[in-house]
């Protein structure tokens, strides 16, 4: 029987809850990785995956730019007045800043001061709280039902309390598609 402790990997990359989640996003970036233990204290708190920076970004607005003041002389008046209600309430609030409408993929290619989310914010913040977990000792086909069932992309593996590893799916597919397990 193939268990856990046969597909896991044990030399796993941790971030800590403090780190930003700029430099979160880099490491998991240049360590080719979705996501990572936070650790605290010696303890596993949580997971810190891309898609929760992702979600973190997207939600979280940045301080927008505020255009320059128009002087009273320079406003145009239209010609016809719009019907009130037309236009969305917002669009008075969003056409005062020149990033309005800025998308997440944007705000990840050119951060700047204003919509640096990422570096203001730490992995405490976006991180998923809470620990997915089996044993070393934990067959495989019970590890890959308590990642389906749970619709989640890996399990860390704890042994006596301790992070002894990690299992993604990743790992399962290539333990199949190298015939390892049938």
């Amino acid at each position: 029987m193939v268990t856990v402790g046969d597909l896991m990997s044990s030399d796993v990359v941790t971030v800590s809850p403090e780190l930003t989640l700029r430099d979160a996003v880099e490491l998991l970036s240049s360590q080719h990785i979705g996501a990572a233990p936070v650790v605290a204290n010696g303890r596993v708190v949580g997971v810190f995956s891309m898609s929760d920076a992702l979600a973190f970004d997207t939600v979280t607005p940045g301080v927008p730019a505020e255009r320059p003041e128009q002087l009273d002389d320079e406003l145009e008046v239209p010609a016809d007045w719009e019907v009130e209600g037309s236009e969305p309430a917002a669009d008075y609030f969003t056409d005062m800043w020149v990033d309005a409408g800025a998308d997440v993929a944007e705000r990840f290619q050119n951060p700047n001061p204003e919509w640096d989310v990422l570096q203001e914010h730490t992995v405490s913040e976006a991180m998923t709280p809470g620990v997915y977990s089996v044993t070393p000792s934990t067959s495989l086909a019970e590890a890959a039902a308590y990642l389906l069932d749970r619709k989640i992309h890996r399990a860390l593996v704890l042994e006596s309390g301790e992070l002894a590893g990690i299992l993604t799916t990743t790992d399962i597919v290539r333990a199949v598609a190298e015939r390892r397990v049938a």
